[in-house]
């Protein structure tokens, strides 16, 4: 009989053994995509029995079309609102190219005049345009991703979004910090290498904070991590992200690369030289199966329906929209399980709860410096007056308080531990 026990224990600890290896990733292939679970606690709106009018419609500016990342995520996320409220395709008005200039304006009005009752813009640099129509065309709804204006314009039809992404980069730093230290497990001192890479489009403060929240993930795994950003001057740039990337892998021996600029040219120079690599607004696995970690990005539908539903039932919209991990805004992509080091989906799992509790800060205050020293007190540039001067103190119980007083991030400061390789934008 002890021996029949023994049998079987030994046959359920090899079965034990191959479920782990499963579920830590080993087992699987280069681009088979491994979900990562849903999050516990999720408040998320029902609008069941809401009935959108069949005359209603949502118009949407977008800066470029479906070939930018960016812009593949806002309209594939304002389809997907509409198909689940129960709305016609005829009801959405889909305007792509619009430039961040006057024309944008004239969209906005065109939109107007094919009836439209809340109209959507995804770039930061629509933003005075679209104020300009909502001054002028009291009676429609304009709502504005990334912006930052609507808390100072007093206009009750102008509304600005965005989303707690920080906690979402944050939790692909952790991926990114869980591959560095498997990629030195097995190197002598003087071969290991913890330094990141980072392709960023702008010095604003949304680059720098995704940027800043990226690190400290990763940091907060891989104490020895460093990072270099190289920016372009361009939101969507082929060519300059492909070669900011290479730059960064061939010059400064980044092993690591991440990235806050719309195109593939990042991700697809990673591929090309075998190079790590975590991306943003949706997974790039198919185009890079072999260095495609994983991707945070922004859900924008949980807030399409949001303005739908509110425009409908004649309620006010918020002034300043921050979706969270709770209400499904802040998403990750399913993980890279051929790439993806050993324990990375626990890791964010566990890190995500602590997020979602509040239990965890990402700009935690005792877990970096500025210029050698704590950071205590700033004055942010939240108001946006043109001035450039910080007028809103924004650090309070140990950590720095990201999107709490407006929605776009203000996070602009250059902590210890990254470089920036230039900063001509």
């Amino acid at each position: 009989m002890k021996k029949i026990i023994t049998i079987i224990m030994a046959l359920a600890l090899v079965a034990a053994v191959a479920i782990g290896l499963v579920a830590c990733g080993n087992s699987f292939e280069d681009g088979e995509p491994v979900d990562i679970p849903a999050l516990d606690v999720q408040e998320v709106r029902s609008y069941e029995g809401l009935t959108v009018p069949a005359d209603f419609k949502i118009g949407m500016i977008c800066l470029h079309d479906e070939t930018s990342t960016y812009d593949a995520n806002f309209i594939n996320a304002v389809k997907a609102a509409v198909k689940a409220l129960g709305m016609a395709d005829n009801q959405l008005i889909l305007k792509t190219g619009i430039d961040e200039k006057a024309v944008c304006y004239t969209t906005a009005v065109e939109l107007v005049n094919q009836g439209c009752d809340v109209i959507f813009a995804d770039s930061f640099g629509h933003e005075d345009y679209m104020i300009q129509a909502a001054r002028d065309y009291r009676n429609v709804q304009f709502c504005h991703a990334t912006g930052t204006k609507a808390h100072t314009t007093g206009l009750a039809n102008y509304h600005n979004a965005f989303a707690s992404i920080y906690e979402g980069r944050y939790l692909a730093g952790i991926a990114a910090g869980m591959k560095l230290n498997e990629m030195n497990k097995d190197k002598a001192d003087g071969e290991k290498n913890y330094k990141m890479g980072y392709v960023g489009a702008y010095t604003y403060a949304e680059v720098i904070s995704g940027y800043t929240s990226f690190y400290l993930g990763a940091k907060s795994v891989c104490p020895q991590v460093t990072m270099a950003v190289q920016f372009t001057g361009s939101w969507y740039d082929v060519a300059a992200e492909k070669e900011a990337a290479e730059n960064l892998i061939k010059n400064e021996k980044c092993a690591l690369i991440s990235q806050h600029a719309d195109s593939m040219g990042s991700p697809s120079a990673c591929e090309a030289a075998g190079v790590p690599n975590v991306s943003y607004n949706g997974s790039t696995i198919e185009a890079c199966p072999s260095t495609f970690i994983v991707s945070s990005r922004i859900d924008w539908t949980p807030y399409v329906k949001y303005i739908i539903a509110q425009t409908v039932e004649g309620k006010a919209i918020a002034t300043d929209y921050t979706g969270s991990l709770k209400d499904g805004s802040v998403a990750l992509t399913a993980v890279n399980g051929g790439v993806m080091a050993e324990g990375t989906i626990d890791a964010i799992v566990e890190a995500r709860a602590k997020l979602a509790a509040g239990t965890l800060k990402v700009f935690d205050t005792s877990k970096f410096t500025v210029n050698g020293a704590a950071l205590t007190t700033y004055l942010a540039d939240v108001d946006d007056l043109g001035d450039y001067v910080g007028e809103t103190e924004v650090v309070s119980g140990g950590a720095f308080e990201e999107s709490k007083f407006r929605s776009a991030p203000y996070f602009d400061l250059a902590i210890d531990g990254i470089t920036r390789l230039n900063a001509a934008y």
